[in-house]
């Protein structure tokens, strides 16, 4: 299993209850390639550098987990089908960094 950071942007219009059925998305589609979450955070409503989608904010969700890099790509199409994530990102990393991250604590 490799270690991974990851990043979930989702579209800031979206409620509580619709970010959680996303977040609960992404985390079928771990369990069912194997993966696991280690921790996660919720960076929250955050400005984007740029605008993504006519969006100028999005809700942040960052994640370390721990899946079979072969199964990496299959995440991303799934996440691709989603238009309410407007972004991910995946980091393999040697080590998880430690938590709290310095994004919570801003």
């Amino acid at each position: 299993m490799n270690k991974f950071e990851t990043v979930l942007l989702f579209s800031s219009d979206l409620n509580k209850s619709n970010i959680d059925k996303l977040d609960d998305f992404f985390k079928i589609q771990l369990k069912k390639l194997t993966g696991s979450i280690i921790n996660e955070e919720d960076w929250g409503l955050r400005d984007l550098s740029y605008q993504i989608k006519k969006n100028k904010k999005a809700f942040y969700k960052f994640y370390q987990i721990e899946i079979d890099g072969n199964n990496i790509q299959e995440i991303k199409e799934n996440l691709n089908k989603e238009e309410k994530i407007i972004r991910y990102i995946f980091i393999k990393v040697d080590q998880h960094s430690e938590l709290p991250t310095k994004m919570v604590e801003k």
